[in-house]
């Protein structure tokens, strides 16, 4: 019998090296797809705070300049079918590094005509979308699962393809949550960290100012002009606008 520290490399083709090795049990694996792609499993995942968190996301979008919206990297969830049938027929792009992930929302989508989805194999790292093509990116709990030369360039491939005076949404874990009773019980702490290794380096970032320092590369400007805190600040819904500098 193979070992679980090595199960992982059946799961590398195509895939980045730490989405294989630390989520093929979450996101790659057939049978972790059809399981966690439920109401009650994602809401009890973040204690009971994804319908808020929704809701949130898709005011923040509303408030978004016009223009073409990416969704970068699928989620379980319905928030790209919600999403789809506020956009009034406008295409929705989808990117995602996994196929098993985007033929799910394919699927979830519905299948109806006059909501389109254009889901496209990518990986967040890299890219193959042409400078200032979106109006709005929206990331919604991913940056917290890459390690930090991932999240990086993620952050650099977004702000590329973001034109000036677009929106960044954020829908993500708060800053580090000292105080939260979840991070100072031992061991709820010691459960979420091991589940998402690279949670505790995202915590411990300052997202705003690492933003800035990227665009700034780029000849551009971030701005954040939203951030709406839930779970007493454990979660966060923060939208950055794009400039020029």
């Amino acid at each position: 019998m193979r070992s679980r520290f090595t199960i992982w490399r059946y799961f590398l083709d195509g895939m980045p090296a730490y989405l294989a090795r630390h989520y093929w049990w979450a996101y790659l694996w057939q049978p972790a797809i059809r399981f966690f792609d439920h109401q009650p499993i994602i809401n009890a995942i973040l204690f009971g705070q994804y319908q808020r968190l929704l809701d949130q996301t898709l005011a923040c979008l509303k408030r978004c300049p016009g223009g073409r919206l990416l969704q970068l990297t699928c989620v379980y969830g319905k928030l790209t079918p919600v999403l789809m049938q506020s956009m009034d027929g406008e295409p929705l792009y989808l990117v995602d590094v996994a196929p098993q992930q985007l033929q799910h929302s394919r699927a979830k989508s519905g299948g109806e005509s006059r909501y389109q989805l254009l889901p496209a194999r990518m990986n967040a790292e890299y890219l193959a979308l042409a400078e200032h093509s979106f109006a709005t990116v929206l990331i919604f709990f991913l940056f917290h699962e890459m390690p930090p030369e991932a999240r990086q360039r993620t952050l650099d491939e977004t702000l590329r393809i973001i034109q000036q005076d677009g929106r960044l949404v954020i829908t993500e874990y708060g800053p580090l949550p000292r105080t939260h009773w979840l991070y100072r019980f031992w061991p709820s702490r010691w459960l979420i960290t091991r589940l998402e290794p690279f949670l505790d380096g995202f915590w411990r970032e300052d997202l705003a100012a690492i933003l800035q320092e990227r665009a700034q590369q780029q000849g551009k400007g971030v701005k954040q002009i939203e951030e709406y805190r839930f779970f007493n600040d454990f979660y966060r819904v923060v939208v950055f606008e794009v400039t020029g500098l």
